[in-house]
């Protein structure tokens, strides 16, 4: 692509104590893309997102977010610029209701992406208009992973990253959660996926990079990585 990329990690490193994580990291996500970031359990998928959000201290390496090196940013200053993060631990907040879930969210708009409104989500995630008062403790997995996401896009991000939504949760959220990623790309959202269901991530992702041990073992469109079982077999088979 000849545009420039809205998110671009550059030889990034991590580590947690003495332990190095990741291994020079490259990937790129462009306006209007999903891309998802493959691997095992243990492989990286989680920390580099984190990392990229300014949540792992000892890092090296660069982060540009929409032409801005926010390597060096707190969380909450990449937050933002228009970066969101749902967190695979979900951390919603169990005593406050879904209303109070997605005000604690709300930021300004941000010129040239949708405005978020409690209804757009509702429409989004159904099951969550069905409960607006309902405290976030009260919530079955399935259903606090959607105010998860949805909190996150009352931020009104450029770009989202979701790590591992469909993780524990009943084959009717996952199937939800396909077609709202579909719905955030259809609006223009980019998302960048950390997901070991090959099946699910083939059903959203243009492109995909494949982590093993921190490192980038694989990076090609989603369609080469579904239909080559040789990377599929040494890199994702349990």
């Amino acid at each position: 692509m000849t545009t420039a990329p809205l998110l671009e990690v550059h030889a990034l490193n991590a580590y947690y104590g003495r332990a190095k994580i990741l291994f020079d990291i490259d990937l790129r996500v462009h306006a209007g893309e999903v891309v998802a970031l493959m691997g095992r359990n243990g492989a990286g998928k989680s920390t580099t997102m984190k990392t990229i959000m300014g949540m792992v201290r000892h890092r090296s390496g660069s982060v540009v977010f929409r032409k801005q090196d926010v390597s060096r940013l707190l969380p909450h200053e990449i937050a933002r610029l228009g970066l969101g993060f749902v967190p695979e631990e979900r951390r919603i907040f169990g005593e406050l209701t879904v209303m109070e879930n997605l005000a604690v969210g709300t930021q300004p708009s941000r010129p040239g992406v949708a405005a978020w409104t409690p209804e757009d989500l509702f429409r989004l995630f159904p099951n969550l208009g069905q409960m607006p008062n309902r405290p976030g403790a009260h919530m079955s997995g399935g259903e606090q992973q959607m105010l998860t996401v949805a909190r996150t896009l009352m931020g009104n991000p450029y770009l989202v990253m979701l790590d591992e939504p469909s993780e524990g949760v009943a084959p009717v959220i996952v199937e939800q959660m396909v077609q709202m990623i579909r719905q955030l790309k259809q609006q223009g959202l980019c998302v960048l996926l950390s997901e070991q269901n090959i099946h699910f991530a083939n059903l959203v992702s243009d492109r995909a990079y494949v982590l093993e041990r921190g490192q980038v073992r694989f990076s090609g469109a989603m369609r080469e990585l579904f239909a080559d079982k040789q990377v599929r077999n040494q890199y994702l088979s349990l």
